[in-house]
């Protein structure tokens, strides 16, 4: 499939950015990676849906291939959600569908709340659109594993030691029940780990998936969610940490949305079931196409 690449100018140095099937006819998508300070390479798969339309992906500012700056002050979402406008008009976006994953729907829902134009669509996978909620889900699906990975994950982030050999085999276990069910990671997803800058997660999340303890900590903007009036579709794994209870709960928050539970699922169900993925999200593009 046809693809450019190049940099774009932002607020604190350059992203870098691939477009597929430029000049296909469709409404062009825009893709927010998840992370914070992880990169576009594991959503690569999305290129497919180029078939029907432009797909855009990048990756933002200090992971990736994007430049990385040291100014620590750089990551806030502010200045995240200004990045999304500047890489929208350095690309000349008019009309986009806008799909975020994880954290891309943090960025999104922040996005979108700016009131930009011409927003056809949004859609949020796997969606953390409230670090509470999102904080309390982790602290149950904790509760799901064995209790030695619990009391190992616990005493870490209390001592402090959550960069330690015990904590990472424990993670290992959330991450393979809630993060990739797959028998084994895909290769790219090992490489995409490269990619990553930890410093920007630590800053704005924390050391721990598990605790909020970052910039974002008091980010909640469920009770802004019915002011995204365009087209929106809500997804997640049956397995993911972003659960189907809270993600239904922001789904009912946002009018006229729609909701849709990819069944083998955890938190990568464009990994885990890239087909149905592909399905679902052609799906929901055509009809908003038509309208």
């Amino acid at each position: 499939m046809m693809r450019d690449e190049g940099y774009i100018e932002v607020t604190g140095g350059r992203v870098w950015y691939q477009i597929f099937n430029k000049n296909a006819e469709g409404t062009p998508v825009i893709v927010l990676h998840g992370g914070p300070g992880s990169s576009c390479f594991s959503l690569q798969g999305l290129q497919a849906l180029g078939n029907e339309r432009p797909v855009i992906l990048y990756d933002q500012l200090g992971c990736g291939r994007s430049d990385r700056p040291t100014d620590p002050s750089l990551w806030r979402i502010e200045r995240f959600v200004e990045e999304l406008g500047q890489v929208r008009q350095g690309l000349g976006l008019d009309a986009v569908h806008i799909l975020g994953h994880s954290w891309g729907t943090t960025l999104a829902s922040a996005y979108c709340l700016t009131k930009p134009s011409d927003i056809k669509s949004v859609i949020f996978s796997s969606p953390c659109l409230s670090a509470p909620i999102w904080e309390q889900d982790q602290k149950r699906n904790l509760m799901k594993l064995p209790k030695e990975v619990q009391e190992t994950i616990r005493r870490c982030e209390e001592n402090g030691t959550t960069d330690s050999k015990e904590f990472e085999e424990a993670t290992k276990v959330f991450n393979k029940n809630f993060v990739c069910r797959i028998d084994s990671d895909p290769e790219y997803l090992k490489e995409a780990s490269k990619y990553k800058n930890p410093e920007v997660y630590n800053i704005m999340w924390g050391p721990s998936e598990f605790t909020v303890l970052g910039n974002l900590k008091n980010y909640d903007c469920t009770s802004r969610l019915s002011e995204i009036t365009c087209p929106t579709l809500y997804t997640c794994g049956r397995y993911d940490e972003a659960t189907p209870e809270s993600t239904h709960y922001f789904s009912s928050l946002t009018p006229d949305s729609e909701f849709h539970v990819y069944e083998k699922s955890a938190h990568l169900p464009y990994v885990e079931e890239p087909e149905e993925y592909l399905r679902v999200v052609r799906d929901f593009f055509r009809k908003i196409d038509l309208i």
